[in-house]
């Protein structure tokens, strides 16, 4: 998503502009080039070695200290993308008024890229009318607003105004540069490792972690789809994401088949058990019982059930967790589960699959491979694979050859 973008990120004069060294490091990591500029009042706050150091060029703070006599320019056409973190009220009156007052507001009156602006501030000053149509003026004009959150602010004061947390900032990057593909469609994604129990304290699972379909809910939000995120695993809180957590297969198919209906995309990533206990004790089984005998039963096949209970337009992706065989065993599940795409990976090669923050994998259809992933990150994974789901779409209602790739 970030890789060999150009992103300015501007950092204004208010207490939370220390959060903005770890947007900084949150984009650099993901590849991103990231050019900041600081304003003089954030000098009062972080120290410009500290961003210089961790952005890919050195800080920006005056259109009069490098040798190009148009640095604004240089930075607005050259962007990808702006990002404001934290923005002030004094940068939302500047920025509506479209006022050329520094660096960075002569940047962002000089730019075509794509605006993030994260206000933060006291509660009486983010109420106030004058700020609020000053966000609205900016709205209009398209500019993206990640919203403060409520908490405890400078002074120790509570209330609403609170910078967002970067991982949000960071999240409403990608959606800023990302295509709205899928604007319109209800996505329902499934997450995590089943935990059938044995007793109180012990349960039959899995490695999963999660981490591939909540990317995969990510980058559905991102590119401007209603997600659904059913998950095991916890999942730090996202604008627009509804997530429901479960722990069972059981719990897992009931709030499936409660959803799925309604639809346009099910993307089954969970590693969902295959056998449950018949009973569950009710206290905790103690050694000195002797061994156990723990009978098994199966659970149900969700996947399957869907596949069988498909409603028209809807597109079903499966997932194939495999050590052997990874082709022939992903093509015959997607035969026997009426899927419409199978994602297949092999879960003993290294860095891949459970626990991991990488993955590679081959994407299937009926006709064969539909694309192949080498090692990767898993929200570039997730990205294939919603790009896979968008090619899909296209061919069955006609729009695209399917000798043609969308992307």
């Amino acid at each position: 998503m970030f890789a060999g973008r150009r992103i300015v990120l501007g950092v204004t004069g208010g207490i939370a502009a220390y959060k903005a060294v770890e947007v900084c490091r949150r984009l650099v990591d993901a590849g991103a080039h990231v050019s900041p500029i600081m304003t003089k009042g954030a000098s009062h706050f972080i120290g410009e070695t500290t961003l210089s150091a961790l952005a890919s060029e050195p800080v920006q703070t005056s259109l009069w200290d490098e040798a190009s006599p148009i640095p604004h320019t240089r930075l607005g056409q050259g962007a990808d993308l702006i990002v404001v973190a934290p923005a002030t009220a004094r940068l939302l009156s500047d920025y509506a008024a479209g006022r050329s007052s520094d660096l960075l507001m002569a940047t962002l009156l000089a730019t075509r890229a794509p605006v993030v602006v994260c206000p933060a501030m006291h509660t009486e000053m983010w109420e106030h009318p004058a700020v609020q149509d000053n966000l609205a003026t900016l709205r209009a004009r398209g500019v993206h607003i990640v919203e403060p959150e409520s908490g405890r602010l400078a002074g120790g004061d509570l209330g609403h105004g609170r910078l967002a947390d970067p991982a949000s900032i960071v999240a409403a990057a990608a959606a800023a540069l990302t295509l709205p593909d899928l604007a319109g469609l209800r996505v329902l994604v499934t997450a995590g490792g089943t935990r059938e129990p044995i007793d109180p304290v012990r349960f039959i699972g899995n490695r999963s972690s999660g981490k591939q379909g909540t990317a995969i809910a990510r980058a559905a939000l991102r590119r401007g789809a209603d997600v659904t995120l059913i998950t095991t695993a916890p999942v730090p809180a996202l604008p627009g994401l509804e997530v429901v957590s479960v722990a069972t297969a059981a719990e897992l198919r009931t709030a499936v088949h409660d959803r799925a209906p309604s639809s346009d995309v099910v993307v089954m990533a969970a590693a969902v058990a295959d056998f449950r206990p018949v009973s569950v004790a009710v206290d905790k089984i103690k050694k000195a019982g002797g061994v156990p005998e723990i009978r098994l039963e199966p659970t149900e096949d969700i996947l399957a059930e869907l596949g069988a209970a498909k409603v028209p337009g809807q597109t079903l992706v499966g997932f194939a967790a495999e050590t052997t065989d990874v082709a022939a065993n992903a093509q015959d599940k997607l035969a026997r589960k009426g899927a419409d795409l199978l994602v297949a990976n092999d879960v003993g090669a290294p860095a891949t699959g459970f626990e991991h923050d990488t993955n590679a994998v081959t994407i299937f259809s009926a006709a064969g491979v539909v694309d192949s992933v080498e090692l990767a990150s898993k929200d570039l994974v997730a990205d294939r694979v919603l790009d896979s789901v968008v090619s899909h779409r296209l061919v069955s209602s006609g729009s695209l050859n399917p000798q043609f790739p969308t992307k």
